[in-house]
């Protein structure tokens, strides 16, 4: 039987988690294993300063304290004790486009998977006014992680997969949006008087790439990026040797 492991940044009792690991029962057996609380935004970090607790919370799902790749890397040892078949992280409540794959903790579980070999995608579901519906999400995970079973991807390469809120027209391979970040930092003052700040998300310049996650997603479609774990610029390997390093 096919064994797929789900894992999430929003926290074990997400609902787009549970929406996920019971559609993908279709697949295979499921055991979700995620981070015990919230750890959106929290990127690829790894808990080394202090150890993790690992808790049953009930039939194959899991709780760390800790990050979606800790997560990972308990479940593969601890939990599975070998190598799922297929590692899928969502159903986020929120869009991973553009540079947001940076930071994403739903994009680094699916990345921690890929790095270890585990064909793997990340999927997230747009924000909207209303409650999340993450049916439509869902099916689309189950949808491609069928493909991703039969057709593996490179190694070390994953899915990002992002899905809009309105009934999405079809899916659109793309790539990786770009967009002009402006910093934003918000002050207050906590009870005792001492200045405090937040870092806020500020209104993003999106580039037009006709081709980019970020458009096929607000144009309706689901958006489908494969990514790779090589931070490489190989287009600038000829100008860095050009600085003569030494």
């Amino acid at each position: 039987m096919t064994r797929i492991l789900v894992t999430n940044d929003d926290g074990i009792r997400s609902n787009g988690l549970e929406a996920l690991a019971l559609a993908l029962e279709a697949l295979g057996e499921v055991v979700a294993v995620a981070p015990m609380l919230e750890s959106s935004a929290i990127g690829h970090a790894l808990t080394l300063q202090r150890p993790l607790r690992l808790d049953r919370i009930a039939p194959r799902r899991f709780s760390v304290d800790g990050t979606p790749a800790d997560c990972i890397n308990v479940a593969v040892t601890k939990v599975f004790k070998t190598l799922p078949d297929v590692v899928v992280s969502g159903i986020n409540q929120g869009s991973n486009v553009g540079d947001d794959v940076a930071c994403s903790g739903t994009v680094a579980g699916a990345m921690e998977a890929a790095m270890l070999g585990i064909p793997s995608l990340a999927i997230s579901l747009e924000r909207s006014a209303g409650e999340f519906d993450f049916t439509q999400a869902a099916k689309v995970a189950v949808d491609l992680t069928a493909r991703l079973l039969a057709h593996p991807l490179p190694n070390r390469t994953f899915l990002n997969v992002n899905v809009p809120h309105k009934p999405a027209k079809g899916m659109r391979v793309t790539v990786q949006g770009r967009c002009k970040h402006v910093a934003a930092v918000a002050e207050s003052l906590d009870p005792r008087g001492v200045l405090r700040f937040w870092i806020e998300q500020a209104p993003a310049r999106w580039e037009e790439l006709e081709r980019s996650d970020h458009h096929a997603m607000t144009d309706g479609w689901v958006s489908v990026t494969p990514l790779h774990t090589d931070m490489t610029n190989h287009d600038a390997l000829t100008l860095t040797e050009s600085l003569s390093l030494e």
